[in-house]
């Protein structure tokens, strides 16, 4: 499995951020849009964020050790799965989305294990509760809504 981007509980979404609806989802998706170490940011002006519909989904995030370097990071509570930041679109169609390929669509499921998987030790468990263990408690109470 390739090594994702996920955010895990409070972050700061800085610009560029997507915009578009507010409104919160109806449904879980069936898939996450779900970014890659392929991501390279494109030197801070992104081709995929403007083609998100959804307002904060998507989001620059510094790179604190090479700034002014970066990545984009996909809000999973916030994405509709449309594939639209993708450079392969809804179906089959394409899109000028991502130039590195560096968007997965992955099951949410997958996403929320994911999630769940990166725990580790018990150490980091209680370091990093709010980061890591709550948006998998989250995603799965969603999925057990929405199934």
């Amino acid at each position: 499995m390739a090594d994702y981007y996920i955010p895990v509980g409070e972050v700061v979404k800085s610009e560029p951020k997507s915009i578009g609806i507010e409104t919160p989802r109806k449904k879980r998706p069936k898939e996450l849009a779900v970014i890659t170490e392929c991501c390279t940011g494109c030197s801070g002006s992104p081709a995929c964020v403007p083609y998100c519909p959804v307002a904060d989904c998507m989001y620059w995030v510094p790179d604190e050790d090479h700034p002014p370097f970066g990545r984009i990071e996909v809000d999973p509570v916030l994405c509709i799965g449309c594939k639209k930041c993708t450079s392969k679109g809804p179906d089959g169609s394409f899109l000028d989305g991502c130039p590195w390929d560096a968007i997965e669509m992955v099951p949410t499921v997958e996403a929320a294990e994911y999630v769940a998987s990166k725990g580790g030790p018990p150490e980091y468990l209680r370091e990093n509760w709010e980061r890591v263990v709550e948006p998998a408690i989250r995603m799965s109470q969603l999925a057990a809504q929405q199934g």
